[in-house]
């Protein structure tokens, strides 16, 4: 019983619980409500309250823009009413200012009809005082022509011859003195200039002959050089086109030919077999190439050391190794290359003396005779094939003036081709520069070459022996056996008719057939 009795007691306590519970939510409910309309209706009021003080705060600043945007209003009309007056004043100003130009352009142009007027009435003053001049003007001639009985056209040609005569008497005789004063002036002066010129000018005087010397370790060589049946000395003779005289003259060697070029080849070539000690034909050959080669460099040294002596840059390279070529070119027995530089220091001089270019001068005083460098090898003159060379390789106008003009053929455009002409004429007047005979002799063993190269079926031709004999190297493959005696024969009759030579001429025909191979 006291079990059910608690669980009662626990059951009504709980129903109790539940039931406050209850009753505090609805009291707390409406107590939320209560509060809730209270808020909402000061909330109302406070809206209210706003609302009005916005609309009075809104009627204020209404009032007051009006207030602001009258006063704008009137502000504005005033400056535009002042810039209005403004303006009007300034329209009224340029007004009264076009209508005085307008009053003094009338007065202006009132003046000028004035003036016009003066000016016509002067015009036909004049023009009557004119006619009343030209009539005592005819007047006063009728009476002259009356007096001396000449008509006015007859006066004025007897005038005119008498002032005529005059004027050509008075310049005759002033021209005279002035050419007789500029001819004395110039020919002091060309003294002065090339007297400098030649004081202040040193250069070598070298005459080339045609022979060369070899000096020999002793004369047991001469007969090596000669070898087994001559083979030796005939292939140095037939691969140089140079005459090897082996005479009592004790350990020398004479190389004889006209060609500078294959002397300093045979020279250089023989020198390295007497060193070397083993001469036999295809030794020969090697030789002789590498002496080519050695002579090709020396030709470019010789050239470019040209252009450093005279003191001239930039020249073609060609140019140069055709400069150095002439080491071994003679002309009248003076050396080729020696003398271009002598004319080229020597118009440097003059160029100097007259105030002109000097570099000019000297270029075109060393490339003057670059011609004779190539003249024993194409057709021309070495002036026209001097010129060519000059244009081929881009040279100044000037230089290719004076390389055209300095013996004559072509007129002088320039000062500095007429200085090129007298430093040319200078070097080779020199006493003991040249040598006529030299210059003939070699003239006509250059003539039995090129006599003979131009037969068909030649491989190369040399006048050696002082020109008493031609060796003709012809091609196996063209000429047969039978043919060298028609060519030999041929080739005398030509020389017969071309060429004046005292004795006789040996032409020696070779024909020679080699077969070469390697054991590997």
């Amino acid at each position: 019983m006291t079990l059910q009795w608690i669980l009662i007691m626990i059951a009504v306590a709980l129903v109790c619980i539940l039931v406050s519970a209850f009753v505090t939510y609805l009291a707390t409910i409406s107590y939320m409500k209560k509060s809730a309309a209270n808020t909402i209706g000061n909330a109302e009021e406070k809206a209210r309250e706003i609302i009005d003080d916005a609309l009075k705060t809104a009627e204020t600043k209404k009032r007051e823009s009006l207030l602001e945007i009258k006063e704008e209003t009137i502000r504005t009309k005033n400056e535009l009413d002042k810039e209005i007056k403004e303006r009007r004043s300034e329209v009224q100003r340029d007004e009264r200012r076009v209508q005085q130009k307008e009053s003094n352009i009338d007065k202006k142009a009132d003046a000028l009809e004035r003036r016009e007027q003066s000016l016509a009435a002067r015009e036909d003053s004049l023009n009557k005082m004119k006619d009343e001049v030209s009539k005592l003007n005819e007047q006063r001639l009728q009476e002259l022509e009356r007096i001396s009985g000449l008509t006015s056209e007859q006066a004025k040609d007897y005038l005119l011859k008498i002032v005529e005569d005059e004027v050509k008497h008075e310049t005759a005789v002033m021209i005279k003195e002035m050419e007789s004063r500029a001819k004395e002036e110039a020919d002091k002066k060309a003294k002065e200039y090339v007297v400098s010129a030649i004081q202040r000018c040193a250069a070598d005087h070298v005459s080339e002959t045609t022979i060369s010397v070899v000096q020999l370790p002793s004369d047991e060589m001469k007969g090596r050089i000669i070898g087994r049946e001559g083979r030796n000395i005939r292939t140095l003779e037939t691969m140089t086109g140079v005459d090897l005289i082996i005479d009592d003259t004790p350990e020398a060697v004479i190389l004889s030919g006209f060609d500078p070029i294959r002397r300093e080849v045979a020279r250089i070539a023989l020198e390295k077999l007497i060193i070397d000690g083993r001469i036999h034909p295809a030794r020969i050959e090697e030789m002789v190439e590498k002496a080519q080669r050695e002579v090709e460099v020396m030709i470019k040294e010789e050239g470019e050391a040209a252009t450093l002596e005279v003191g001239v840059h930039g020249i073609h390279p060609e140019l140069v190794r055709l400069l150095g070529k002439m080491k071994f070119r003679t002309s009248y027995g003076q050396n080729a290359l020696k003398h271009s530089i002598e004319v080229a220091q020597l118009s440097g001089l003059l160029a100097a003396e007259m105030g002109l270019d000097v570099r000019l001068a000297k270029r075109a005083g060393l490339l003057h005779d670059i011609g004779k460098s190539v003249d024993h090898e194409m057709e021309g003159s070495h002036v026209q094939l001097g010129a060519e060379l000059c244009k081929k390789y881009k040279e100044n106008a000037v230089v290719i003036n004076a390389v055209e003009s300095h013996h004559g053929d072509v007129e002088a455009t320039s000062l500095i081709a007429c200085i090129v002409q007298a430093a040319d004429t200078i070097s080779a007047a020199r006493p003991g520069a040249r040598r006529e005979t030299l210059e003939t002799y070699t003239s006509r063993l250059r003539q039995l070459e090129e006599i003979t190269n131009n037969f068909k079926g030649v491989e190369k031709s040399f006048a050696i022996q002082a020109g008493r004999e031609v060796r003709v190297m012809v091609v196996p493959e063209q000429v047969t056996d039978a043919d060298m005696v028609l060519m030999a024969r041929d080739i005398s009759k030509q020389i017969e008719a071309e060429m004046e030579y005292p004795g006789q001429i040996k032409i020696n025909v070779i024909r020679e057939s080699r077969v070469i191979d390697y054991a590997k």
